[in-house]
């Protein structure tokens, strides 16, 4: 099957925590119909406070004309939120035997020709498919939060899972005015975040050691690679360092030191002293900004951002 601007577009949202709710603004946005459970007391109602926050973000992104609030509905059961949608998002807590469970549930419930995704940002789709009857369909599809601005989606197959099931759910991610990024190995942590640990890790090593605060390190990256990288990423950015000759000419110059001791192969311990430099250095960093305002600077700065990226590169 091909989708087409024909094919049903219904969503099943499992599970309406920060990623949940993201998914539900991103599909909402974009015209689709939108199924939500979650057993949560009073989940409705905040992901309804959510949705009222997001909205102005996403309307300046760009609406769909068929975008609508009132396309969501809240079900009372997971059975019923499934049963009839064309494309089922997971977004459970990220405990193995807990999503094996949900999905197999899932599975049992959902229409034939349903898609499947887990929102899991590191457990390998193999795993996930362990209990259900047709493992041909799940996928994981790891977004970025929030999920309602940021376009990019891993689609990551399990052993079980064929590539038209891929294919289409890149389709479908692609109708929600996503850029699905199809990894064909599985790999805990997938790509992004993988690369996102990593300097995580050397943040962590260079407050520990008393090298940075975390407000250095932060500014560190807003002002110098992050600026680079928002654009083309860190390989592009390397040709351009390498002038005429580019790439060929950076890795002959500066290759020899990727041997040298930049790096910390490993986390440093997580000791109760670096926890309380972590926080109370960001909590002194936000001053008296709650994260409610932090987030939402955060949206009118990345929808700003999105703009020149779309404009400056492919």
């Amino acid at each position: 099957m091909t989708l087409t601007e024909q094919t049903p577009k219904k969503v099943a949202i499992i599970g309406t925590g920060v990623i949940g709710n993201g998914w539900i603004i991103r599909f909402l946005a974009n015209g689709f119909d939108v199924v939500a459970f979650d057993p949560a007391e009073g989940a409705e109602e905040k992901t309804k406070q959510v949705i009222k926050n997001a909205w102005e973000s996403v309307k300046e992104l760009g609406l769909h004309p068929e975008a609508d609030q009132n396309r969501l509905t809240f079900v009372s059961t997971m059975e019923e939120a499934v049963k009839d949608a064309d494309l089922i998002q997971e977004n459970v807590p990220e405990r193995v035997v807990l999503k094996q469970q949900v999905l197999a549930d899932i599975d049992s419930h959902a229409k034939g020709d349903a898609i499947i995704g887990s929102s899991t940002s590191g457990i390998k789709p193999t795993e996930l498919q362990v209990q259900m009857k047709n493992p041909e369909r799940l996928v994981v599809a790891h977004p970025f939060n929030p999920v309602y601005l940021l376009p990019l989606v891993e689609i990551v197959g399990g052993e079980s899972t064929n590539q038209e099931n891929i294919n289409l759910a890149y389709q479908f991610y692609e109708k929600a005015n996503m850029k699905p990024m199809i990894i064909d190995k599985e790999i805990e942590g997938f790509v992004a975040d993988r690369l996102m640990e990593a300097l995580w890790r050397e943040a962590l090593h260079l407050v520990n050691d008393g090298i940075a605060t975390t407000e250095e390190v932060d500014k560190a990256i807003t002002y110098g690679a992050g600026l680079r990288w928002a654009q083309m990423g860190p390989f592009m950015t390397f040709h351009l360092a390498g002038g005429e000759q580019g790439m060929r000419h950076m890795l002959e110059q500066f290759g020899p030191a990727l041997k040298l001791p930049w790096t910390k192969l490993e986390a440093p311990e997580l000791t109760d002293e670096l926890k309380e430099r972590v926080i109370t250095g960001c909590e002194s960093h936000a001053g008296e900004r709650s994260v409610a305002e932090l987030e939402r600077r955060r949206n009118e700065f990345l929808v700003k951002l999105m703009d020149l990226v779309e404009e400056y590169w492919p």
